[in-house]
């Protein structure tokens, strides 16, 4: 004899619904297995070959006019959170000395509505709610591997025990809470113990008291069929899964003795009514609706025009920040900087701040060098308008110029450092680290007047780091002017830049386009220019280094004796 298909899949399925869980309706059967519908039940491969009709294997009725097997087999549809009564609960709250809360209360006069209008339309089959005094013990001694030997770990220990359901309870609006909102030195007992998902979750298990006829009611025949669970956002877990095409399910129960033995099949099936079309026209409505008015909220918060530039001009807006400063003598450090915009063709708004200084930072050793991280924010933007159109002219780009100071213990101040940079034409985030250094004096009491008193040699005017802006003559000469490298200062720059002349396929896009080219030029011949000044001041240390030394030493023709 063919074995019967039996689904031995009884893990959980989880669904997503953006119906309102009320409308679930479950179509539950229950039956006992028996030899009649054990053979009737057979795969459909092993059907005509010369089978006997099972018609004729049907017991005979009872003396009450019903057969055994009707009184073995149950269907119920049940809803959601819908409380269908046991025989243990019906017989329980008929005593009222039973009840003791509430809810015992409802349930009493419920079970007496019920027993006055003809009884439970349920005989086997019950439910218990969320609002129900129920925990599916084995539900927590599930394993989590497959594993014979498996040892549950902390965290599974944790989640077994989370009695997930909703809170829906407020404290009344003047009452002090009773633990903290906020631990701000949490101990590792206290990490332990809260590391622990604790999802609201509504809870409804489906039920069946598989005890012998006329011996229903007790506890240790109840058996759970099915565990529903809902959470706000629409999610639904079933488990086992809704029976569909697969075969249905195997409950085994064992008694005392061996009638009372016996092994049951069920089926679990979504029969919840499927929306209406106006229903759903209805619905998209309100969706539509909903989706607008947040867009209009939006839109009023963006405003309604966009901010447009004058033709043939260009925005430059920067979102910048002073990361960090590093290998500098001495500690407490902060970083005064400004943007000196070109005085042809540049300009920003009256309330625009284009210098900034940042907060005293102590430093912390990195290896062989001491970083003090600023993250100081800033932000501004410049306005450039071309004006001269023959292609002679260069165009400037704006310079941030930084100082570097140091505060010692009697709050005096000393220059630790110059830089300079040109800022990026092209838009995007750039990361730029600024080489700088400071003015030096010759002789060991300008270093104890710096260490003991503070003050140093400072740049009257900071721009001279470069080509200052107030200078006009052809040549600028540094002879004589001492210098000492220092550290550097780092600074992450976003860059954005505007122009109509970027949605124009006319000429205006393509003069601003060779604009920026030449904007770029003259960052690229800006930069290009550094490397060879620096070049230029490496070889004449070099030469001087050479010419300090001994002739025999620097001539080739020297003998060693």
């Amino acid at each position: 004899m063919a074995e019967a298909v039996w689904s031995t899949d009884t893990g959980e399925a989880v669904y997503r619904s953006r119906d309102p869980v009320r409308n679930l309706r479950l179509r539950v059967h229950l039956q006992r297995i028996t030899s009649s519908n054990f053979l009737h039940y057979q795969p459909a491969a092993q059907m005509g070959k010369d089978l006997i009709d099972l018609a004729t294997f049907r017991p005979p009725q009872a003396a009450s006019g019903h057969r055994p097997d009707e009184e073995e087999e149950e269907e119920v549809i049940i809803g959601w959170q819908e409380k269908l009564f046991s025989q243990f609960e019906v017989d329980l709250y008929q005593n009222e000395s039973a009840c003791q809360s509430p809810l015992d209360h409802q349930y009493r006069q419920e079970i007496l509505k019920l027993e006055n209008s003809g009884g439970r339309k349920n005989r086997r089959i019950f439910t218990y709610t969320d609002s129900d005094r129920y925990t599916d013990l084995e539900e927590y001694c599930q394993k989590i591997t497959t594993s014979a030997s498996e040892v549950p770990s902390f965290l599974a220990e944790r989640m077994a025990n989370v009695r997930r359901r909703r809170q829906d309870r407020r404290g009344v609006e003047g009452s002090k809470l009773k633990s903290r909102i906020i631990t701000w030195e949490p101990s590792e007992d206290f990490i332990r113990n809260n590391h622990a998902i604790n999802t609201p979750l509504q809870t409804m298990y489906i039920m069946a008291d598989l005890g012998p006829y006329g011996k229903l009611g007790y506890k240790v025949h109840e058996h759970v069929l099915c565990i529903l669970k809902v959470d706000s956002n629409g999610v639904i877990t079933v488990k086992p899964d809704f029976t569909g095409i697969k075969g249905p399910y195997r409950i085994e129960t064992e008694g005392e003795k061996q009638e009372h033995t016996s092994a049951w099949k069920y089926t679990i099936d979504n029969v919840s009514s499927l929306a209406q079309p106006e229903e759903e026209e209805r619905e998209q409505r309100v969706f539509k609706d909903l989706y607008g008015r947040h867009k209009e909220y939006l839109s009023s918060l963006v405003g309604t025009d966009f901010e447009m530039i004058a033709p043939g001009a260009l925005r430059l807006f920067v979102n910048g920040e002073v990361v960090s400063a590093q290998g500098y003598e001495y500690d407490n450090l902060y970083v005064h900087f400004f943007v000196e915009l070109p005085a042809t063709n540049w300009s920003s708004p009256s309330f625009q701040q284009l210098s900034g200084v940042t907060q005293a930072c102590a430093t912390k050793s990195l290896g062989m060098d001491k970083v003090a991280y600023f993250s100081f924010p800033f932000t501004f933007e410049a306005f450039f308008l071309h004006e001269d159109e023959s292609a002679e002219s260069l165009p400037e780009w704006p310079v941030l110029y930084c100082k570097v100071l140091s505060l010692d213990f009697w709050q005096r101040y000393r220059v630790e450092g110059y830089g300079a940079v040109v800022l990026p034409a092209t838009p995007g985030s750039h990361t730029l680290t600024v080489s700088t250094w400071r003015p030096m004096e010759l002789g060991l009491v300008a270093e104890l007047r710096r260490f003991f008193i503070g003050g140093s040699l400072e740049l009257e005017d900071p721009s001279y780091v470069r080509i200052p802006g107030t200078f006009k003559g052809e040549r600028l000469s540094r002879f004589g002017f001492r210098t000492e490298t220092t550290g550097t200062v780092t600074f992450r720059l976003h860059c954005l830049q505007q122009s109509r002349a970027f949605m124009e396929s006319n000429s205006l896009r393509k003069q601003m386009r060779s604009v920026l080219d030449r904007l770029e030029g003259f960052s690229q011949q800006s930069s290009t220019h550094n490397v060879l000044e620096a070049f230029r001041r490496a070889r004449r240390r070099m030469q001087e280094a050479r010419e300090s030394l001994p002739q025999d030493l620097v001539s080739p023709t020297g003998t060693l004796t």
